[in-house]
């Protein structure tokens, strides 16, 4: 069945059908060094556009300083933006390119690292200044929503049904759609609160994570169909991506769910 993610659906793999010139693999074909896509090479990709991400945040947080002067304020707020834009550009060409590039989605993994590293400083010297914990808090919950989601797919044997996938797409779209336009709405002052740190922005980021367990669901639910259909090794690097982006969606919301929590104490 055809996949309704666009990361995916450029890949017949990804939607049930063997890519031309790859048979379906043996269990003895599926070990590293085939040729294929395998789990041990998503998680190797996965480990380095992830990384990627991690090194790039912490550059940008070096650099960023203790946002003590309007330089400083004002180099994290750039970075910011150029990271948020930045990456959604790239995340968009990197959906719907047809041969996955892995010098792009390592572009993508370098830029979003712009915006988690200045996003993470801006928050924590909003609501925990001198203090580690929020961002602590939003990688632990990351890597728990990750362990956990993965654990229920395979234990209780989850399977994806093609009307799952578009309700979860068009809810990850339908949020983006929301949040560019209260971005927008924010430089004229009409603003409804969705990006923000208030009650709605509370719900939002709730949502969101609800979104983004859905969506490992749909990412593990892929990985498993390329793996099945013998797919190329470099398409790992499409599988990475898809999974990268899910990743950094859910520790964008802890992170605002936990400085929202840390403001209402």
């Amino acid at each position: 069945m055809r996949s309704s993610n666009p990361v995916f659906s450029r890949t017949e793999g990804f939607n049930g059908a063997a890519p031309v010139g790859f048979d379906h693999p043996t269990h003895t074909e599926l070990g590293r060094g085939t040729g294929r896509m395998t789990l041990e090479t998503v998680i190797e990709k996965t480990a380095i556009t992830a990384g990627t991400v991690v090194v790039t945040a912490g550059i940008a947080w070096v650099l960023i300083g203790d946002l003590s002067t309007p330089q400083s304020i004002g180099l994290a707020q750039m970075l910011s933006l150029v990271g948020a834009f930045g990456g959604f550009i790239l995340a968009m060409v990197n959906s719907f390119k047809k041969v996955v590039s892995p010098p792009l989605v390592l572009a993508y993994a370098a830029i979003e690292g712009l915006f988690i590293g200045a996003f993470s400083k801006m928050v924590t010297a909003m609501f925990s200044p001198g203090d580690p914990s929020l961002i602590i808090g939003a990688v632990l919950g990351t890597l728990a929503a990750l362990g956990g989601t993965l654990a229920a797919y395979k234990f209780f044997n989850i399977q994806v049904g093609a009307r799952f996938r578009k309700i979860v797409i068009a809810s990850m779209f339908g949020f983006v759609a929301v949040s560019l336009l209260d971005f927008a709405l924010h430089f004229f002052g009409k603003d409804f609160g969705f990006n923000g740190f208030g009650t709605m922005g509370l719900i939002s980021s709730v949502i969101g994570v609800v979104i983004g367990v859905f969506m490992l669901i749909l990412d593990f639910d892929f990985v498993e169909r390329g793996v099945a259909a013998g797919l190329p090794e470099r398409e790992s690097w499409r599988a990475a991506f898809g999974l990268t982006v899910t990743i950094v969606w859910l520790y964008i919301e802890l992170l605002r769910i936990l400085a929202i929590l840390r403001g209402n104490d």
